[in-house]
This record gives C-alpha cells, structure tokens and sequence, in this order.
C-alpha cells in the first residue's frame, strides 16, 4: 500500500519537472523528494521516472499515475474543504497570499490590529509573485491585481492600487534626456505597470532592473533613475518623490475557493483587508 504524501512529491515532480523545481515547491531538499518518489515506486512496483544524467522523465506509466493523482488530489481537498467549512469558530489559522511589497508593507503592520480585535485568530501570510492555487489549499485568501476567472473561486474588488512615477529628490534637474530608469526584469514585461513605464521612458535606458519592489524602491532613492511604485509602498518609506503628476491603477481583487466563502474566520480576514484597503490605500 502506498502512502499518499509519497503521490505529492510524486505530483510536484511532474509539475515542477526537476528535483530542484520539485524541492522548492514542497519547500524540502531534493533528497528527500527523490526518496519519496523511490518509496513510491517500490509500494507500486512500477519504474515511475527514468533517471537521466540531468533530468528526471516521466515513464509511460509516470504519466498514467499522474492523471489518478491528479483526480485523486482534487477529490481530497474537496473532502477537506468540507470539512474546514463546517467549523464556525474563528479560532484557526488563515492563510494570505499577497504580491510581495503588498503583504510587506500594507498587509503586515496591520495584521496586529486585526490580532487585537481576534486574539484567537492567527494569520499566515504569503508574499510571493506565484501565484497560489486555491484548489489545492495553497492560500484560503489570495490579493490579486487582476479580474479572476477562475470558475472555481469567488472574488470581491476592494479598491485600486495607485503607481507613480518615482525618483530621488534631485533627480527631475536632470535634462529629460539623460533620465534613466528602474523597472522589472524581461519575465514581469507584461504586467500593465511594467508597459506604463516602458511607454513613458520611450526608448531611454533602463538602468537597473529588479522584481523585488522594494529593491526598485531602494535604486530610485540612491539617484538610480526614475521607477513606476505603489503610493503606499513610498508614503511607507521616505526618500523618493514623484516626478511628475502622472499615475497608473490598478484593481485588488480578493480571491476565496468557492467551498469556503461561509467560513467565519475566513470572512473576518476578509472583511478586515477590504477594511483597510478603503481606509488606507492612497487615492
């Protein structure tokens, strides 16, 4: 009989497509994924994965077990799910998943207030650029910067984010000409903030590029060039201003799975990042 947790690293094998991949997703070292994937093997009696010099393939048997396991993994977060909604206690952990700066700068600062109002409440927050499935129990809330269309969730808009163009205090004496600019890597090309900027900056040089805000944030106000950032990740630190009046929004979308919109911790967490997204999220 095989064990189930051994079919994940399986699964995370197969979607990740390297030991590495696999190992970041479960967030445990790839020894231990090969180990488990082996177990695996050894409880079915079946060669799952051919071991190349430098990658893992799935076999064509790898690949008939993974469309089981799929079936199999959606059908046990439906049971739990289920189960989760049927508790009306507030006291549980609530799982967040935020873009980075946003669950950095916004979200955590006021996370104690909402502690304060909840003592039993306990929040887990996420703040990473992949997104998190809710189908799979990644997050139970997930901020979004876009309209969802997930069939499977429900999503409420809660306000918009506003960017501006952004620069150390001196930098606008500069000739136009000679700005230069800070922005995402190639990868984040297509996010609608990312195309603002490269609109604005018509050809002129990027000068440093980083997918970490906080990072563009800190090239901005060393005299770097000029950066496209939230207004409240710069009302949260000084040192930059803007340089010209010229904004860009974008909408915040909170995201729940379907089966968990009845449940009450859930909605107060909810209910509080809305809360504070209309009090404190310059306009």
């Amino acid at each position: 009989m095989f064990d189930w947790n051994d079919m994940r690293y399986f699964l995370a094998l197969a979607e990740g497509g390297t030991l590495s991949a696999a190992a970041r997703l479960l967030k445990v070292d790839h020894a231990t994924v090969a180990r488990r994937i082996t177990g695996l093997e050894r409880a079915l009696g079946e060669t799952l994965v051919d071991r190349l010099s430098k990658r893992w393939q799935l076999t064509q048997a790898g690949l008939d077990l993974v469309r089981l396991a799929e079936g199999m993994r959606t059908e046990a977060h439906s049971v739990e799910r289920a189960v989760r909604a049927r508790r009306e206690s507030p006291s549980t952990t609530v799982t967040v998943s935020a873009p980075p700066a946003f669950a950095s700068y916004f979200l955590a600062p006021r996370f104690a207030e909402l502690r304060a109002r909840h003592p039993d409440l306990q929040v887990s927050l996420s703040g990473t650029q992949a997104l998190a499935s809710l189908n799979r129990q990644e997050a139970d809330i997930a901020v979004r910067l876009w309209a969802p269309t997930e069939m499977s969730n429900v999503s409420r808009r809660i306000g918009k984010m506003i960017y501006g163009l952004y620069a150390a205090p001196d930098y606008s004496q500069l000739p136009s000409t000679q700005w230069c600019f800070v922005a995402y890597d190639d990868s984040l090309d297509h996010v609608p903030e990312q195309e603002w900027l490269r609109s604005f900056a018509n050809g002129r040089a990027i000068a440093f590029r980083s997918n970490d805000l906080a990072g563009q944030l800190a090239a901005a106000r060393m005299g770097m060039g000029i950066a496209a950032l939230p207004r409240f990740l710069v009302e949260a630190a000084a040192g930059v201003v803007a340089l010209c009046d010229d904004s860009f929004s974008r909408e915040i979308h909170l995201l729940i799975h379907k089966d968990m919109r009845r449940v009450r911790a859930i909605r107060i967490v909810m209910d509080f990042i809305a809360e504070k997204v209309d009090a404190d999220m310059p306009r």
